[in-house]
């Protein structure tokens, strides 16, 4: 693990009141845009490799309060990508028919296909955040025993952690690399990306008078979210705490990890021709130029 990788990876004991929300006098903006164009441009190249290769998908999970940045993160981060090698999906209130299956169903049929890049704009984490935040959200779900919020036991949070844990080694056990970023964004500045919202005129459509009710359980998300890191932080899928009040900054933060974990995968190559068909390559040539 590299030592930069390190210093933003979650532990067992993470607190989040501890760790800041801004790194720009360490990393300055102007440093991270420089860094970003060239990191993106590796990850762009990694990742046509990884599709010839085809024996690895990797699962991009991002989460954090609104206003984070994780949508302009996602857009600046893959501008150099292939499009046929990213697949980008925002999970927002379940549907009819996703409600017809269990919670993870939604998140298992838009996982990315191997040799792919798969980006989750919010998460299969959401079952353990905004559904805690708001338990009446379990009675959509149709859970036997559940009936009312009262019906929820004690142990049941505990148990769809675990789950997810069972998820994402099922997932990491079968070739996938899995990433989890939380942005982590102060009260403040969310206070400040929302006045913006309200004062540019093409940024209104973004906001939301629910985004007001929602910020004021910011103690209460912060309680779920650090309790969820805690729990689910793990060896084959870790959490990685970004600092977000600067974009430039996280969207710097979140590549350097990427290239940093990826590059250790050495056997990531493009696959080599068959012999017999190398040892015909001049035939072929010829033929073409005949043609």
């Amino acid at each position: 693990m590299s030592k930069f990788v390190k210093k933003f990876i979650a532990s067992k004991h993470i607190q989040l009141d501890k760790i800041p929300t801004d790194i720009s006098a360490d990393i300055t903006p102007e440093f991270a845009k420089i860094e970003l164009k060239k990191l993106r441009k590796k990850l762009a190249k990694l990742q046509d490799v990884m599709y010839a290769h085809n024996k690895y998908n990797v699962l991009i999970c991002f989460q954090g309060m609104d206003t984070a940045g994780k949508d302009s993160l996602i857009r600046e981060l893959f501008e150099e990508f292939n499009a046929r090698g990213v697949e980008v999906k925002s999970f927002k209130t379940p549907t009819s028919l996703e409600l017809q299956h269990d919670y993870l169903w939604r998140h298992y049929v838009n996982l990315p296909p191997k040799g792919k890049f798969g980006v989750f704009n919010r998460t299969h984490y959401e079952n353990v955040l905004v559904t805690r935040v708001h338990p009446a959200y379990l009675l959509n779900e149709h859970i036997p025993g559940i009936d009312s919020v009262d019906d929820v036991p004690e142990n049941f949070w505990t148990q769809r952690f675990q789950q997810i844990i069972n998820f994402e080694r099922h997932l990491t056990d079968n070739n996938m690399i899995v990433f989890k970023f939380y942005l982590h964004l102060s009260k403040e500045e969310q206070k400040n990306r929302l006045l913006r919202r309200l004062e540019k005129g093409d940024h209104n459509w973004k906001f939301s008078p629910g985004d007001l009710a929602e910020r004021k359980l910011w103690d209460r998300y912060m309680d779920c979210y650090q309790e969820a890191i805690q729990e689910t932080s793990k060896a084959n899928a870790p959490w990685y705490i970004i600092p977000a009040d600067n974009k430039e900054v996280s969207r710097y933060l979140v590549a350097q990890i990427l290239w940093d974990v990826l590059v250790q995968y050495t056997d990531i190559q493009y696959p080599t021709l068959p012999e017999e068909v190398q040892e015909q390559l001049n035939h072929y040539k010829r033929e073409l130029e005949k043609d």
